[in-house]
């Protein structure tokens, strides 16, 4: 294990940079697709079901393998997990970007999110073992806007990607960024807790399947039926829930015994006994909640409902990235507790999030929702940016790959509830809306609700277009007050979080 001493710490910038760029990719390419599928879909015939699994399996190979790959950045070195994934990565970014079928290009999508599982977490490990005092609070601030602001960037780059050079170039863009991250690596020290070791089986399988099984459901409710499909028969999201619902907690009992008999543990319980672990973690979830909830419906209402174009949305959603970046920033130069950081954040997100609820409507104009987007990319700046420095704090450096692995499991599952709960408000808003504004058309209800909104603008009528467009700004006025309202019960939880230091911009280095 390398020693971090004093001089090391303060030696350089240039592995946050690194870090930062390798995450950038990760973070960029899982949004590109989003905006490619339609060309996709074209170039390799691609059924309805095809694309819906290049989109869910890269979000399920990731979250079935963040906590047993995060433990094992700590015992085989976070460095070299962290360019293994990369290799893995790159890997799949060349299959992908050569896919002939949609068979190849799933499986390219499997590798990548197996790739991305190394990657995002190590970051995150990395950081949390290399920087201490302000500068801990600078990484943090960095890395938090990197998340929320090249998610938001996604979109706009790839809608420039796909329509100037093809989907291909989607994946291909990642081969010349990742090869120049694997270089910088050689300048980034290699961590490990030296106390680590031993193989845990048990743990790691149970590890996999709780987890993706679980995400598995809450993704396809809306696609396979929460407990029936549409032709009648069972569908399997009852199925992998009880999976999930066995799995998880024998994964509690076995890693328990196993921290008892003194044993390895790829889940090692004891975080949780950590206050900043425990309720960062119930924080993280509510804010990753939020922010897709807010992200998966503002582009479908802009594009579908108003009619802008999908580089016209991407420019209106960068506002957020913009607001991300400046937060970025200013963190790193108040003179707050971290904890109170967090709080400010979710508060600005929340009055954001109502703000744009209230703002919502059938003639809204491109650029109403700009203001209210950027405060709420403060709010991310600020609370995504140090919810890991809070939840991280009182861990030990040597299980720094392990909480950060669960920590970006965490929050995984709070994208997935997101997605799930609030994606069905939206179709169940959409269908009640429709029934209100045109009744007697429930065709045309179904049609509209089962698209998401997305079949509105091929309806010609002008009378029932209209409608269409009414019924769409209410589901999605009522899901980004339901945003909100969760984001201020994340305000509440902040009061849960311990005191974990000093004012960073006063904190002198450790």
């Amino acid at each position: 294990m390398v020693s971090l001493t004093q001089g090391t710490q303060r030696q350089s910038w240039l592995p946050l940079f690194v870090l930062g760029v390798g995450m950038s990719m990760i973070v960029i390419d899982a949004t590109i697709v989003n905006v490619a599928v339609p060309t996709i879909m074209a170039d390799l015939r691609l059924s309805a079901t095809d694309v819906e699994w290049v989109n869910s399996i890269y979000a399920l190979a990731f979250a079935a393998l963040l906590i047993p790959l995060g433990r094992t950045g700590d015992v085989r070195g976070r460095r070299r997990t962290f360019r293994i994934g990369l290799v893995v990565f790159l890997a799949a970014s060349l299959l992908a970007a050569t896919a002939t079928s949609g068979a190849l290009l799933i499986g390219a999508r499997v590798l990548q999110g197996v790739g991305a599982s190394m990657v995002v977490p190590m970051t995150l490990a990395v950081v949390n073992a290399l920087y201490t005092g302000t500068r801990r609070t600078v990484a943090f601030a960095v890395w938090g806007s990197i998340i929320g602001g090249m998610a938001a960037l996604g979109p706009l780059l790839g809608g420039w990607v796909v329509s100037d050079f093809g989907w291909r170039w989607a994946f291909w863009v990642n081969l010349p960024i990742g090869l120049l991250v694997l270089l910088g690596t050689l300048k980034v020290p290699e961590t490990r807790d030296p106390r680590a070791g031993g193989a845990d089986l048990p743990g790691l399988l149970l590890s996999v399947i709780g987890p993706s099984a679980l995400v598995f459901g809450l993704i396809e409710g809306q696609t396979y039926g929460w407990f029936t499909a549409a032709d009648g028969s069972l569908s399997p999201v009852p199925l992998a829930f009880a999976l999930a619902a066995l799995a998880l907690p024998a994964l509690v009992l076995a890693e328990r015994a196993r921290a008892r008999a003194g044993r390895p543990v790829v889940l090692d319980l004891s975080l949780f006994a950590l206050p900043s672990f425990r309720y960062g973690g119930a924080a993280a979830m509510i804010v990753m909640l939020g922010e897709f909830g807010l992200i998966l419906v503002l582009p479908l209402f802009l594009q579908s409902a108003i009619g802008f174009s999908a580089f016209q949305t991407g420019l209106i959603v960068a506002s957020l990235a913009a607001g991300t970046f400046l937060a970025g920033g200013v963190v790193p130069r108040l003179s707050l507790a971290p904890r109170v950081i967090v709080r400010i954040g979710l508060a600005l997100e929340a009055t954001a999030a109502l703000a744009i609820g209230l703002t919502v409507s059938p003639s809204i104009g491109p650029w109403s929702l700009v203001p209210w987007l950027a405060l709420y990319g403060v709010g991310i700046g600020f609370a995504s940016a140090q919810l890991p420095n809070v939840m991280l704090a009182g861990v030990p450096a040597g299980k720094s790959g392990a909480a950060s692995g669960l920590q970006s499991a965490i929050r995984q599952l709070g994208a997935a509830i997101g997605i799930a709960v609030l994606g069905a408000v939206l179709v169940t808003g959409l269908d009640s809306a429709m029934h209100r504004h045109l009744p007697g058309h429930p065709e045309l209800a179904a049609a509209v609700r089962e698209s998401g909104g997305t079949a509105i603008p091929a309806i010609r009528d002008p009378a029932w277009h209209a409608a269409a467009v009414a019924a769409s700004a209410d589901a999605t006025r009522r899901v980004t007050i339901l945003t909100g309202l969760a984001l201020l019960a994340g305000v509440g939880a902040t009061f849960l979080l311990p005191d974990t230091g000093r004012s960073p911009s006063r904190r002198e280095e450790e």
